[in-house]
């Protein structure tokens, strides 16, 4: 399984929750495969869209779930110690790994060599991270849903994109709209 269809098998899981959404085409393939006010689209800003969860998560009750690459979570290294030493049980860390940095043309990153960001996320203090294979996520974020812990999920794909549309909704549309369902 390549990300989209990750996307596609977990969209109906994703629709209640708030999400903030890796930049590049993950976020292209979210928006045009499940389109949602409750979701923020990163539209720049490589490796933060973990760091804006958890400060989301800290800063209100409802559940937040991040999507992030690995190599996005590799370019912001200290998003994990951060995580780990500011727990949010209402806090949901999904981190895509593809061993490539997907949206600038399929280079490897070290998580598809010999880092395990599972294995750094435990060594920062994480206390609840599960690392699985692609057809086992919507399992894995649904046990993560349920348990009301704050989670981190490694999910082991593979590397690939589909033809998406650019998103043509303006930033200020989709900060609007998303600052709306957060308040709902």
């Amino acid at each position: 399984m390549i990300r989209s269809e990750i996307f596609r098998d977990i969209a109906p899981r994703l629709r209640d929750q708030l999400v903030i959404c890796n930049i590049g085409l993950p976020s292209q393939e979210l928006h045009m495969i499940d389109d949602q006010p409750t979701n923020f689209y990163m539209l720049g800003t490589m490796g933060l869209a973990s760091s804006i969860g958890l400060g989301l998560a800290l800063a209100q009750p409802k559940t937040v779930i991040a999507i992030d690459g690995d190599g996005s979570v590799l370019t912001n290294f200290g998003t994990l110690p951060t995580i780990a030493n500011n727990v949010a049980d209402n806090f949901i860390l999904l981190i895509i790994d593809n061993g490539s940095y997907g949206s600038t043309g399929d280079q490897p990153t070290y998580a598809g060599k010999k880092t395990s960001l599972a294995a750094v996320a435990r060594a920062c203090g994480c206390g609840n991270v599960v690392e699985c294979r692609a057809e086992e996520t919507g399992k894995a974020l649904q046990a993560a849903l349920d348990s009301r812990k704050m989670t981190i999920i490694v999910c082991k794909c593979e590397s690939g994109n589909i033809k998406v549309p650019v998103i043509t909704k303006d930033p200020v549309v989709i900060r609007d709209r998303f600052m709306t369902a957060v308040t709902a």
